[in-house]
């Protein structure tokens, strides 16, 4: 048996009709791999000078109903890449450890060393 591990990773494009794409790999790097992680870095980076650039039309106070309607299209494009990325990324991350003393748990609401909240 391999030591490798089978993971999914939701690919930054969508397949034939829009349905989401997924790269079965160990995590190594693969060159499809690293495509993928490129083209998250041009979505990201492209969403980013969008913002700045709505904020620079709606700063202005003066756009078109034609302006305000491509930008709309254009940030609800890049909205559901940067989504896309997020959901990838976060599929990647290792399961949380609960064990942080600061976390507080529904096992702790009956510990009387537990702050009580109070309302003013």
């Amino acid at each position: 048996m391999s030591g490798h591990i089978n993971v999914l990773r939701l690919l930054p494009w969508a397949g034939p009709e829009g349905k989401p794409c997924y790269l079965a790999g160990d995590g190594s790097g693969s060159y499809l791999s690293r495509l993928a992680d490129n083209m998250e870095a041009v979505q990201l980076g492209l969403a980013a000078d969008l913002v700045k650039e709505a904020r620079r039309i709606l700063d202005g106070r003066k756009w078109t109903p034609g302006e305000l309607h491509l930008l709309a299209v254009q940030l609800t494009e890049a909205l559901a890449d940067v989504q896309r990325v997020a959901e990838s990324r976060g599929a990647r991350l290792p399961d949380p450890t609960w064990d942080d003393p600061d976390v507080i748990d529904d096992e702790d609401e009956d510990d009387p060393a537990r702050p009580v909240e109070t309302s003013a």
